[in-house]
């Protein structure tokens, strides 16, 4: 009796662990997918970023060669 309670409470937390690893796992793989979404919004951010200052050059340009006109 005493080895089939010892076996029970042997696979009850075996099993406890097996779940805790699971969920590391799990909320693990969360995070990576939320750096990669971060990294591409950072990524177009950038990207938006330069346009707006070439945007900003070329106007710069333009008018600087009207003037000149």
């Amino acid at each position: 009796m005493k080895t089939l309670c010892a076996t029970l409470a042997l696979a009850f937390l075996a099993g406890c662990g097996v779940e805790t690893a699971t969920t590391a796992a799990t909320s693990a793989e969360i995070k990576r997918r939320e750096m990669e979404q971060a990294k591409k919004t950072m990524e177009q951010a950038t990207q938006k970023i330069e346009q707006s200052a070439q945007q900003m050059t070329d106007r710069a340009s333009q008018s600087a060669d009207r003037a000149k006109d």
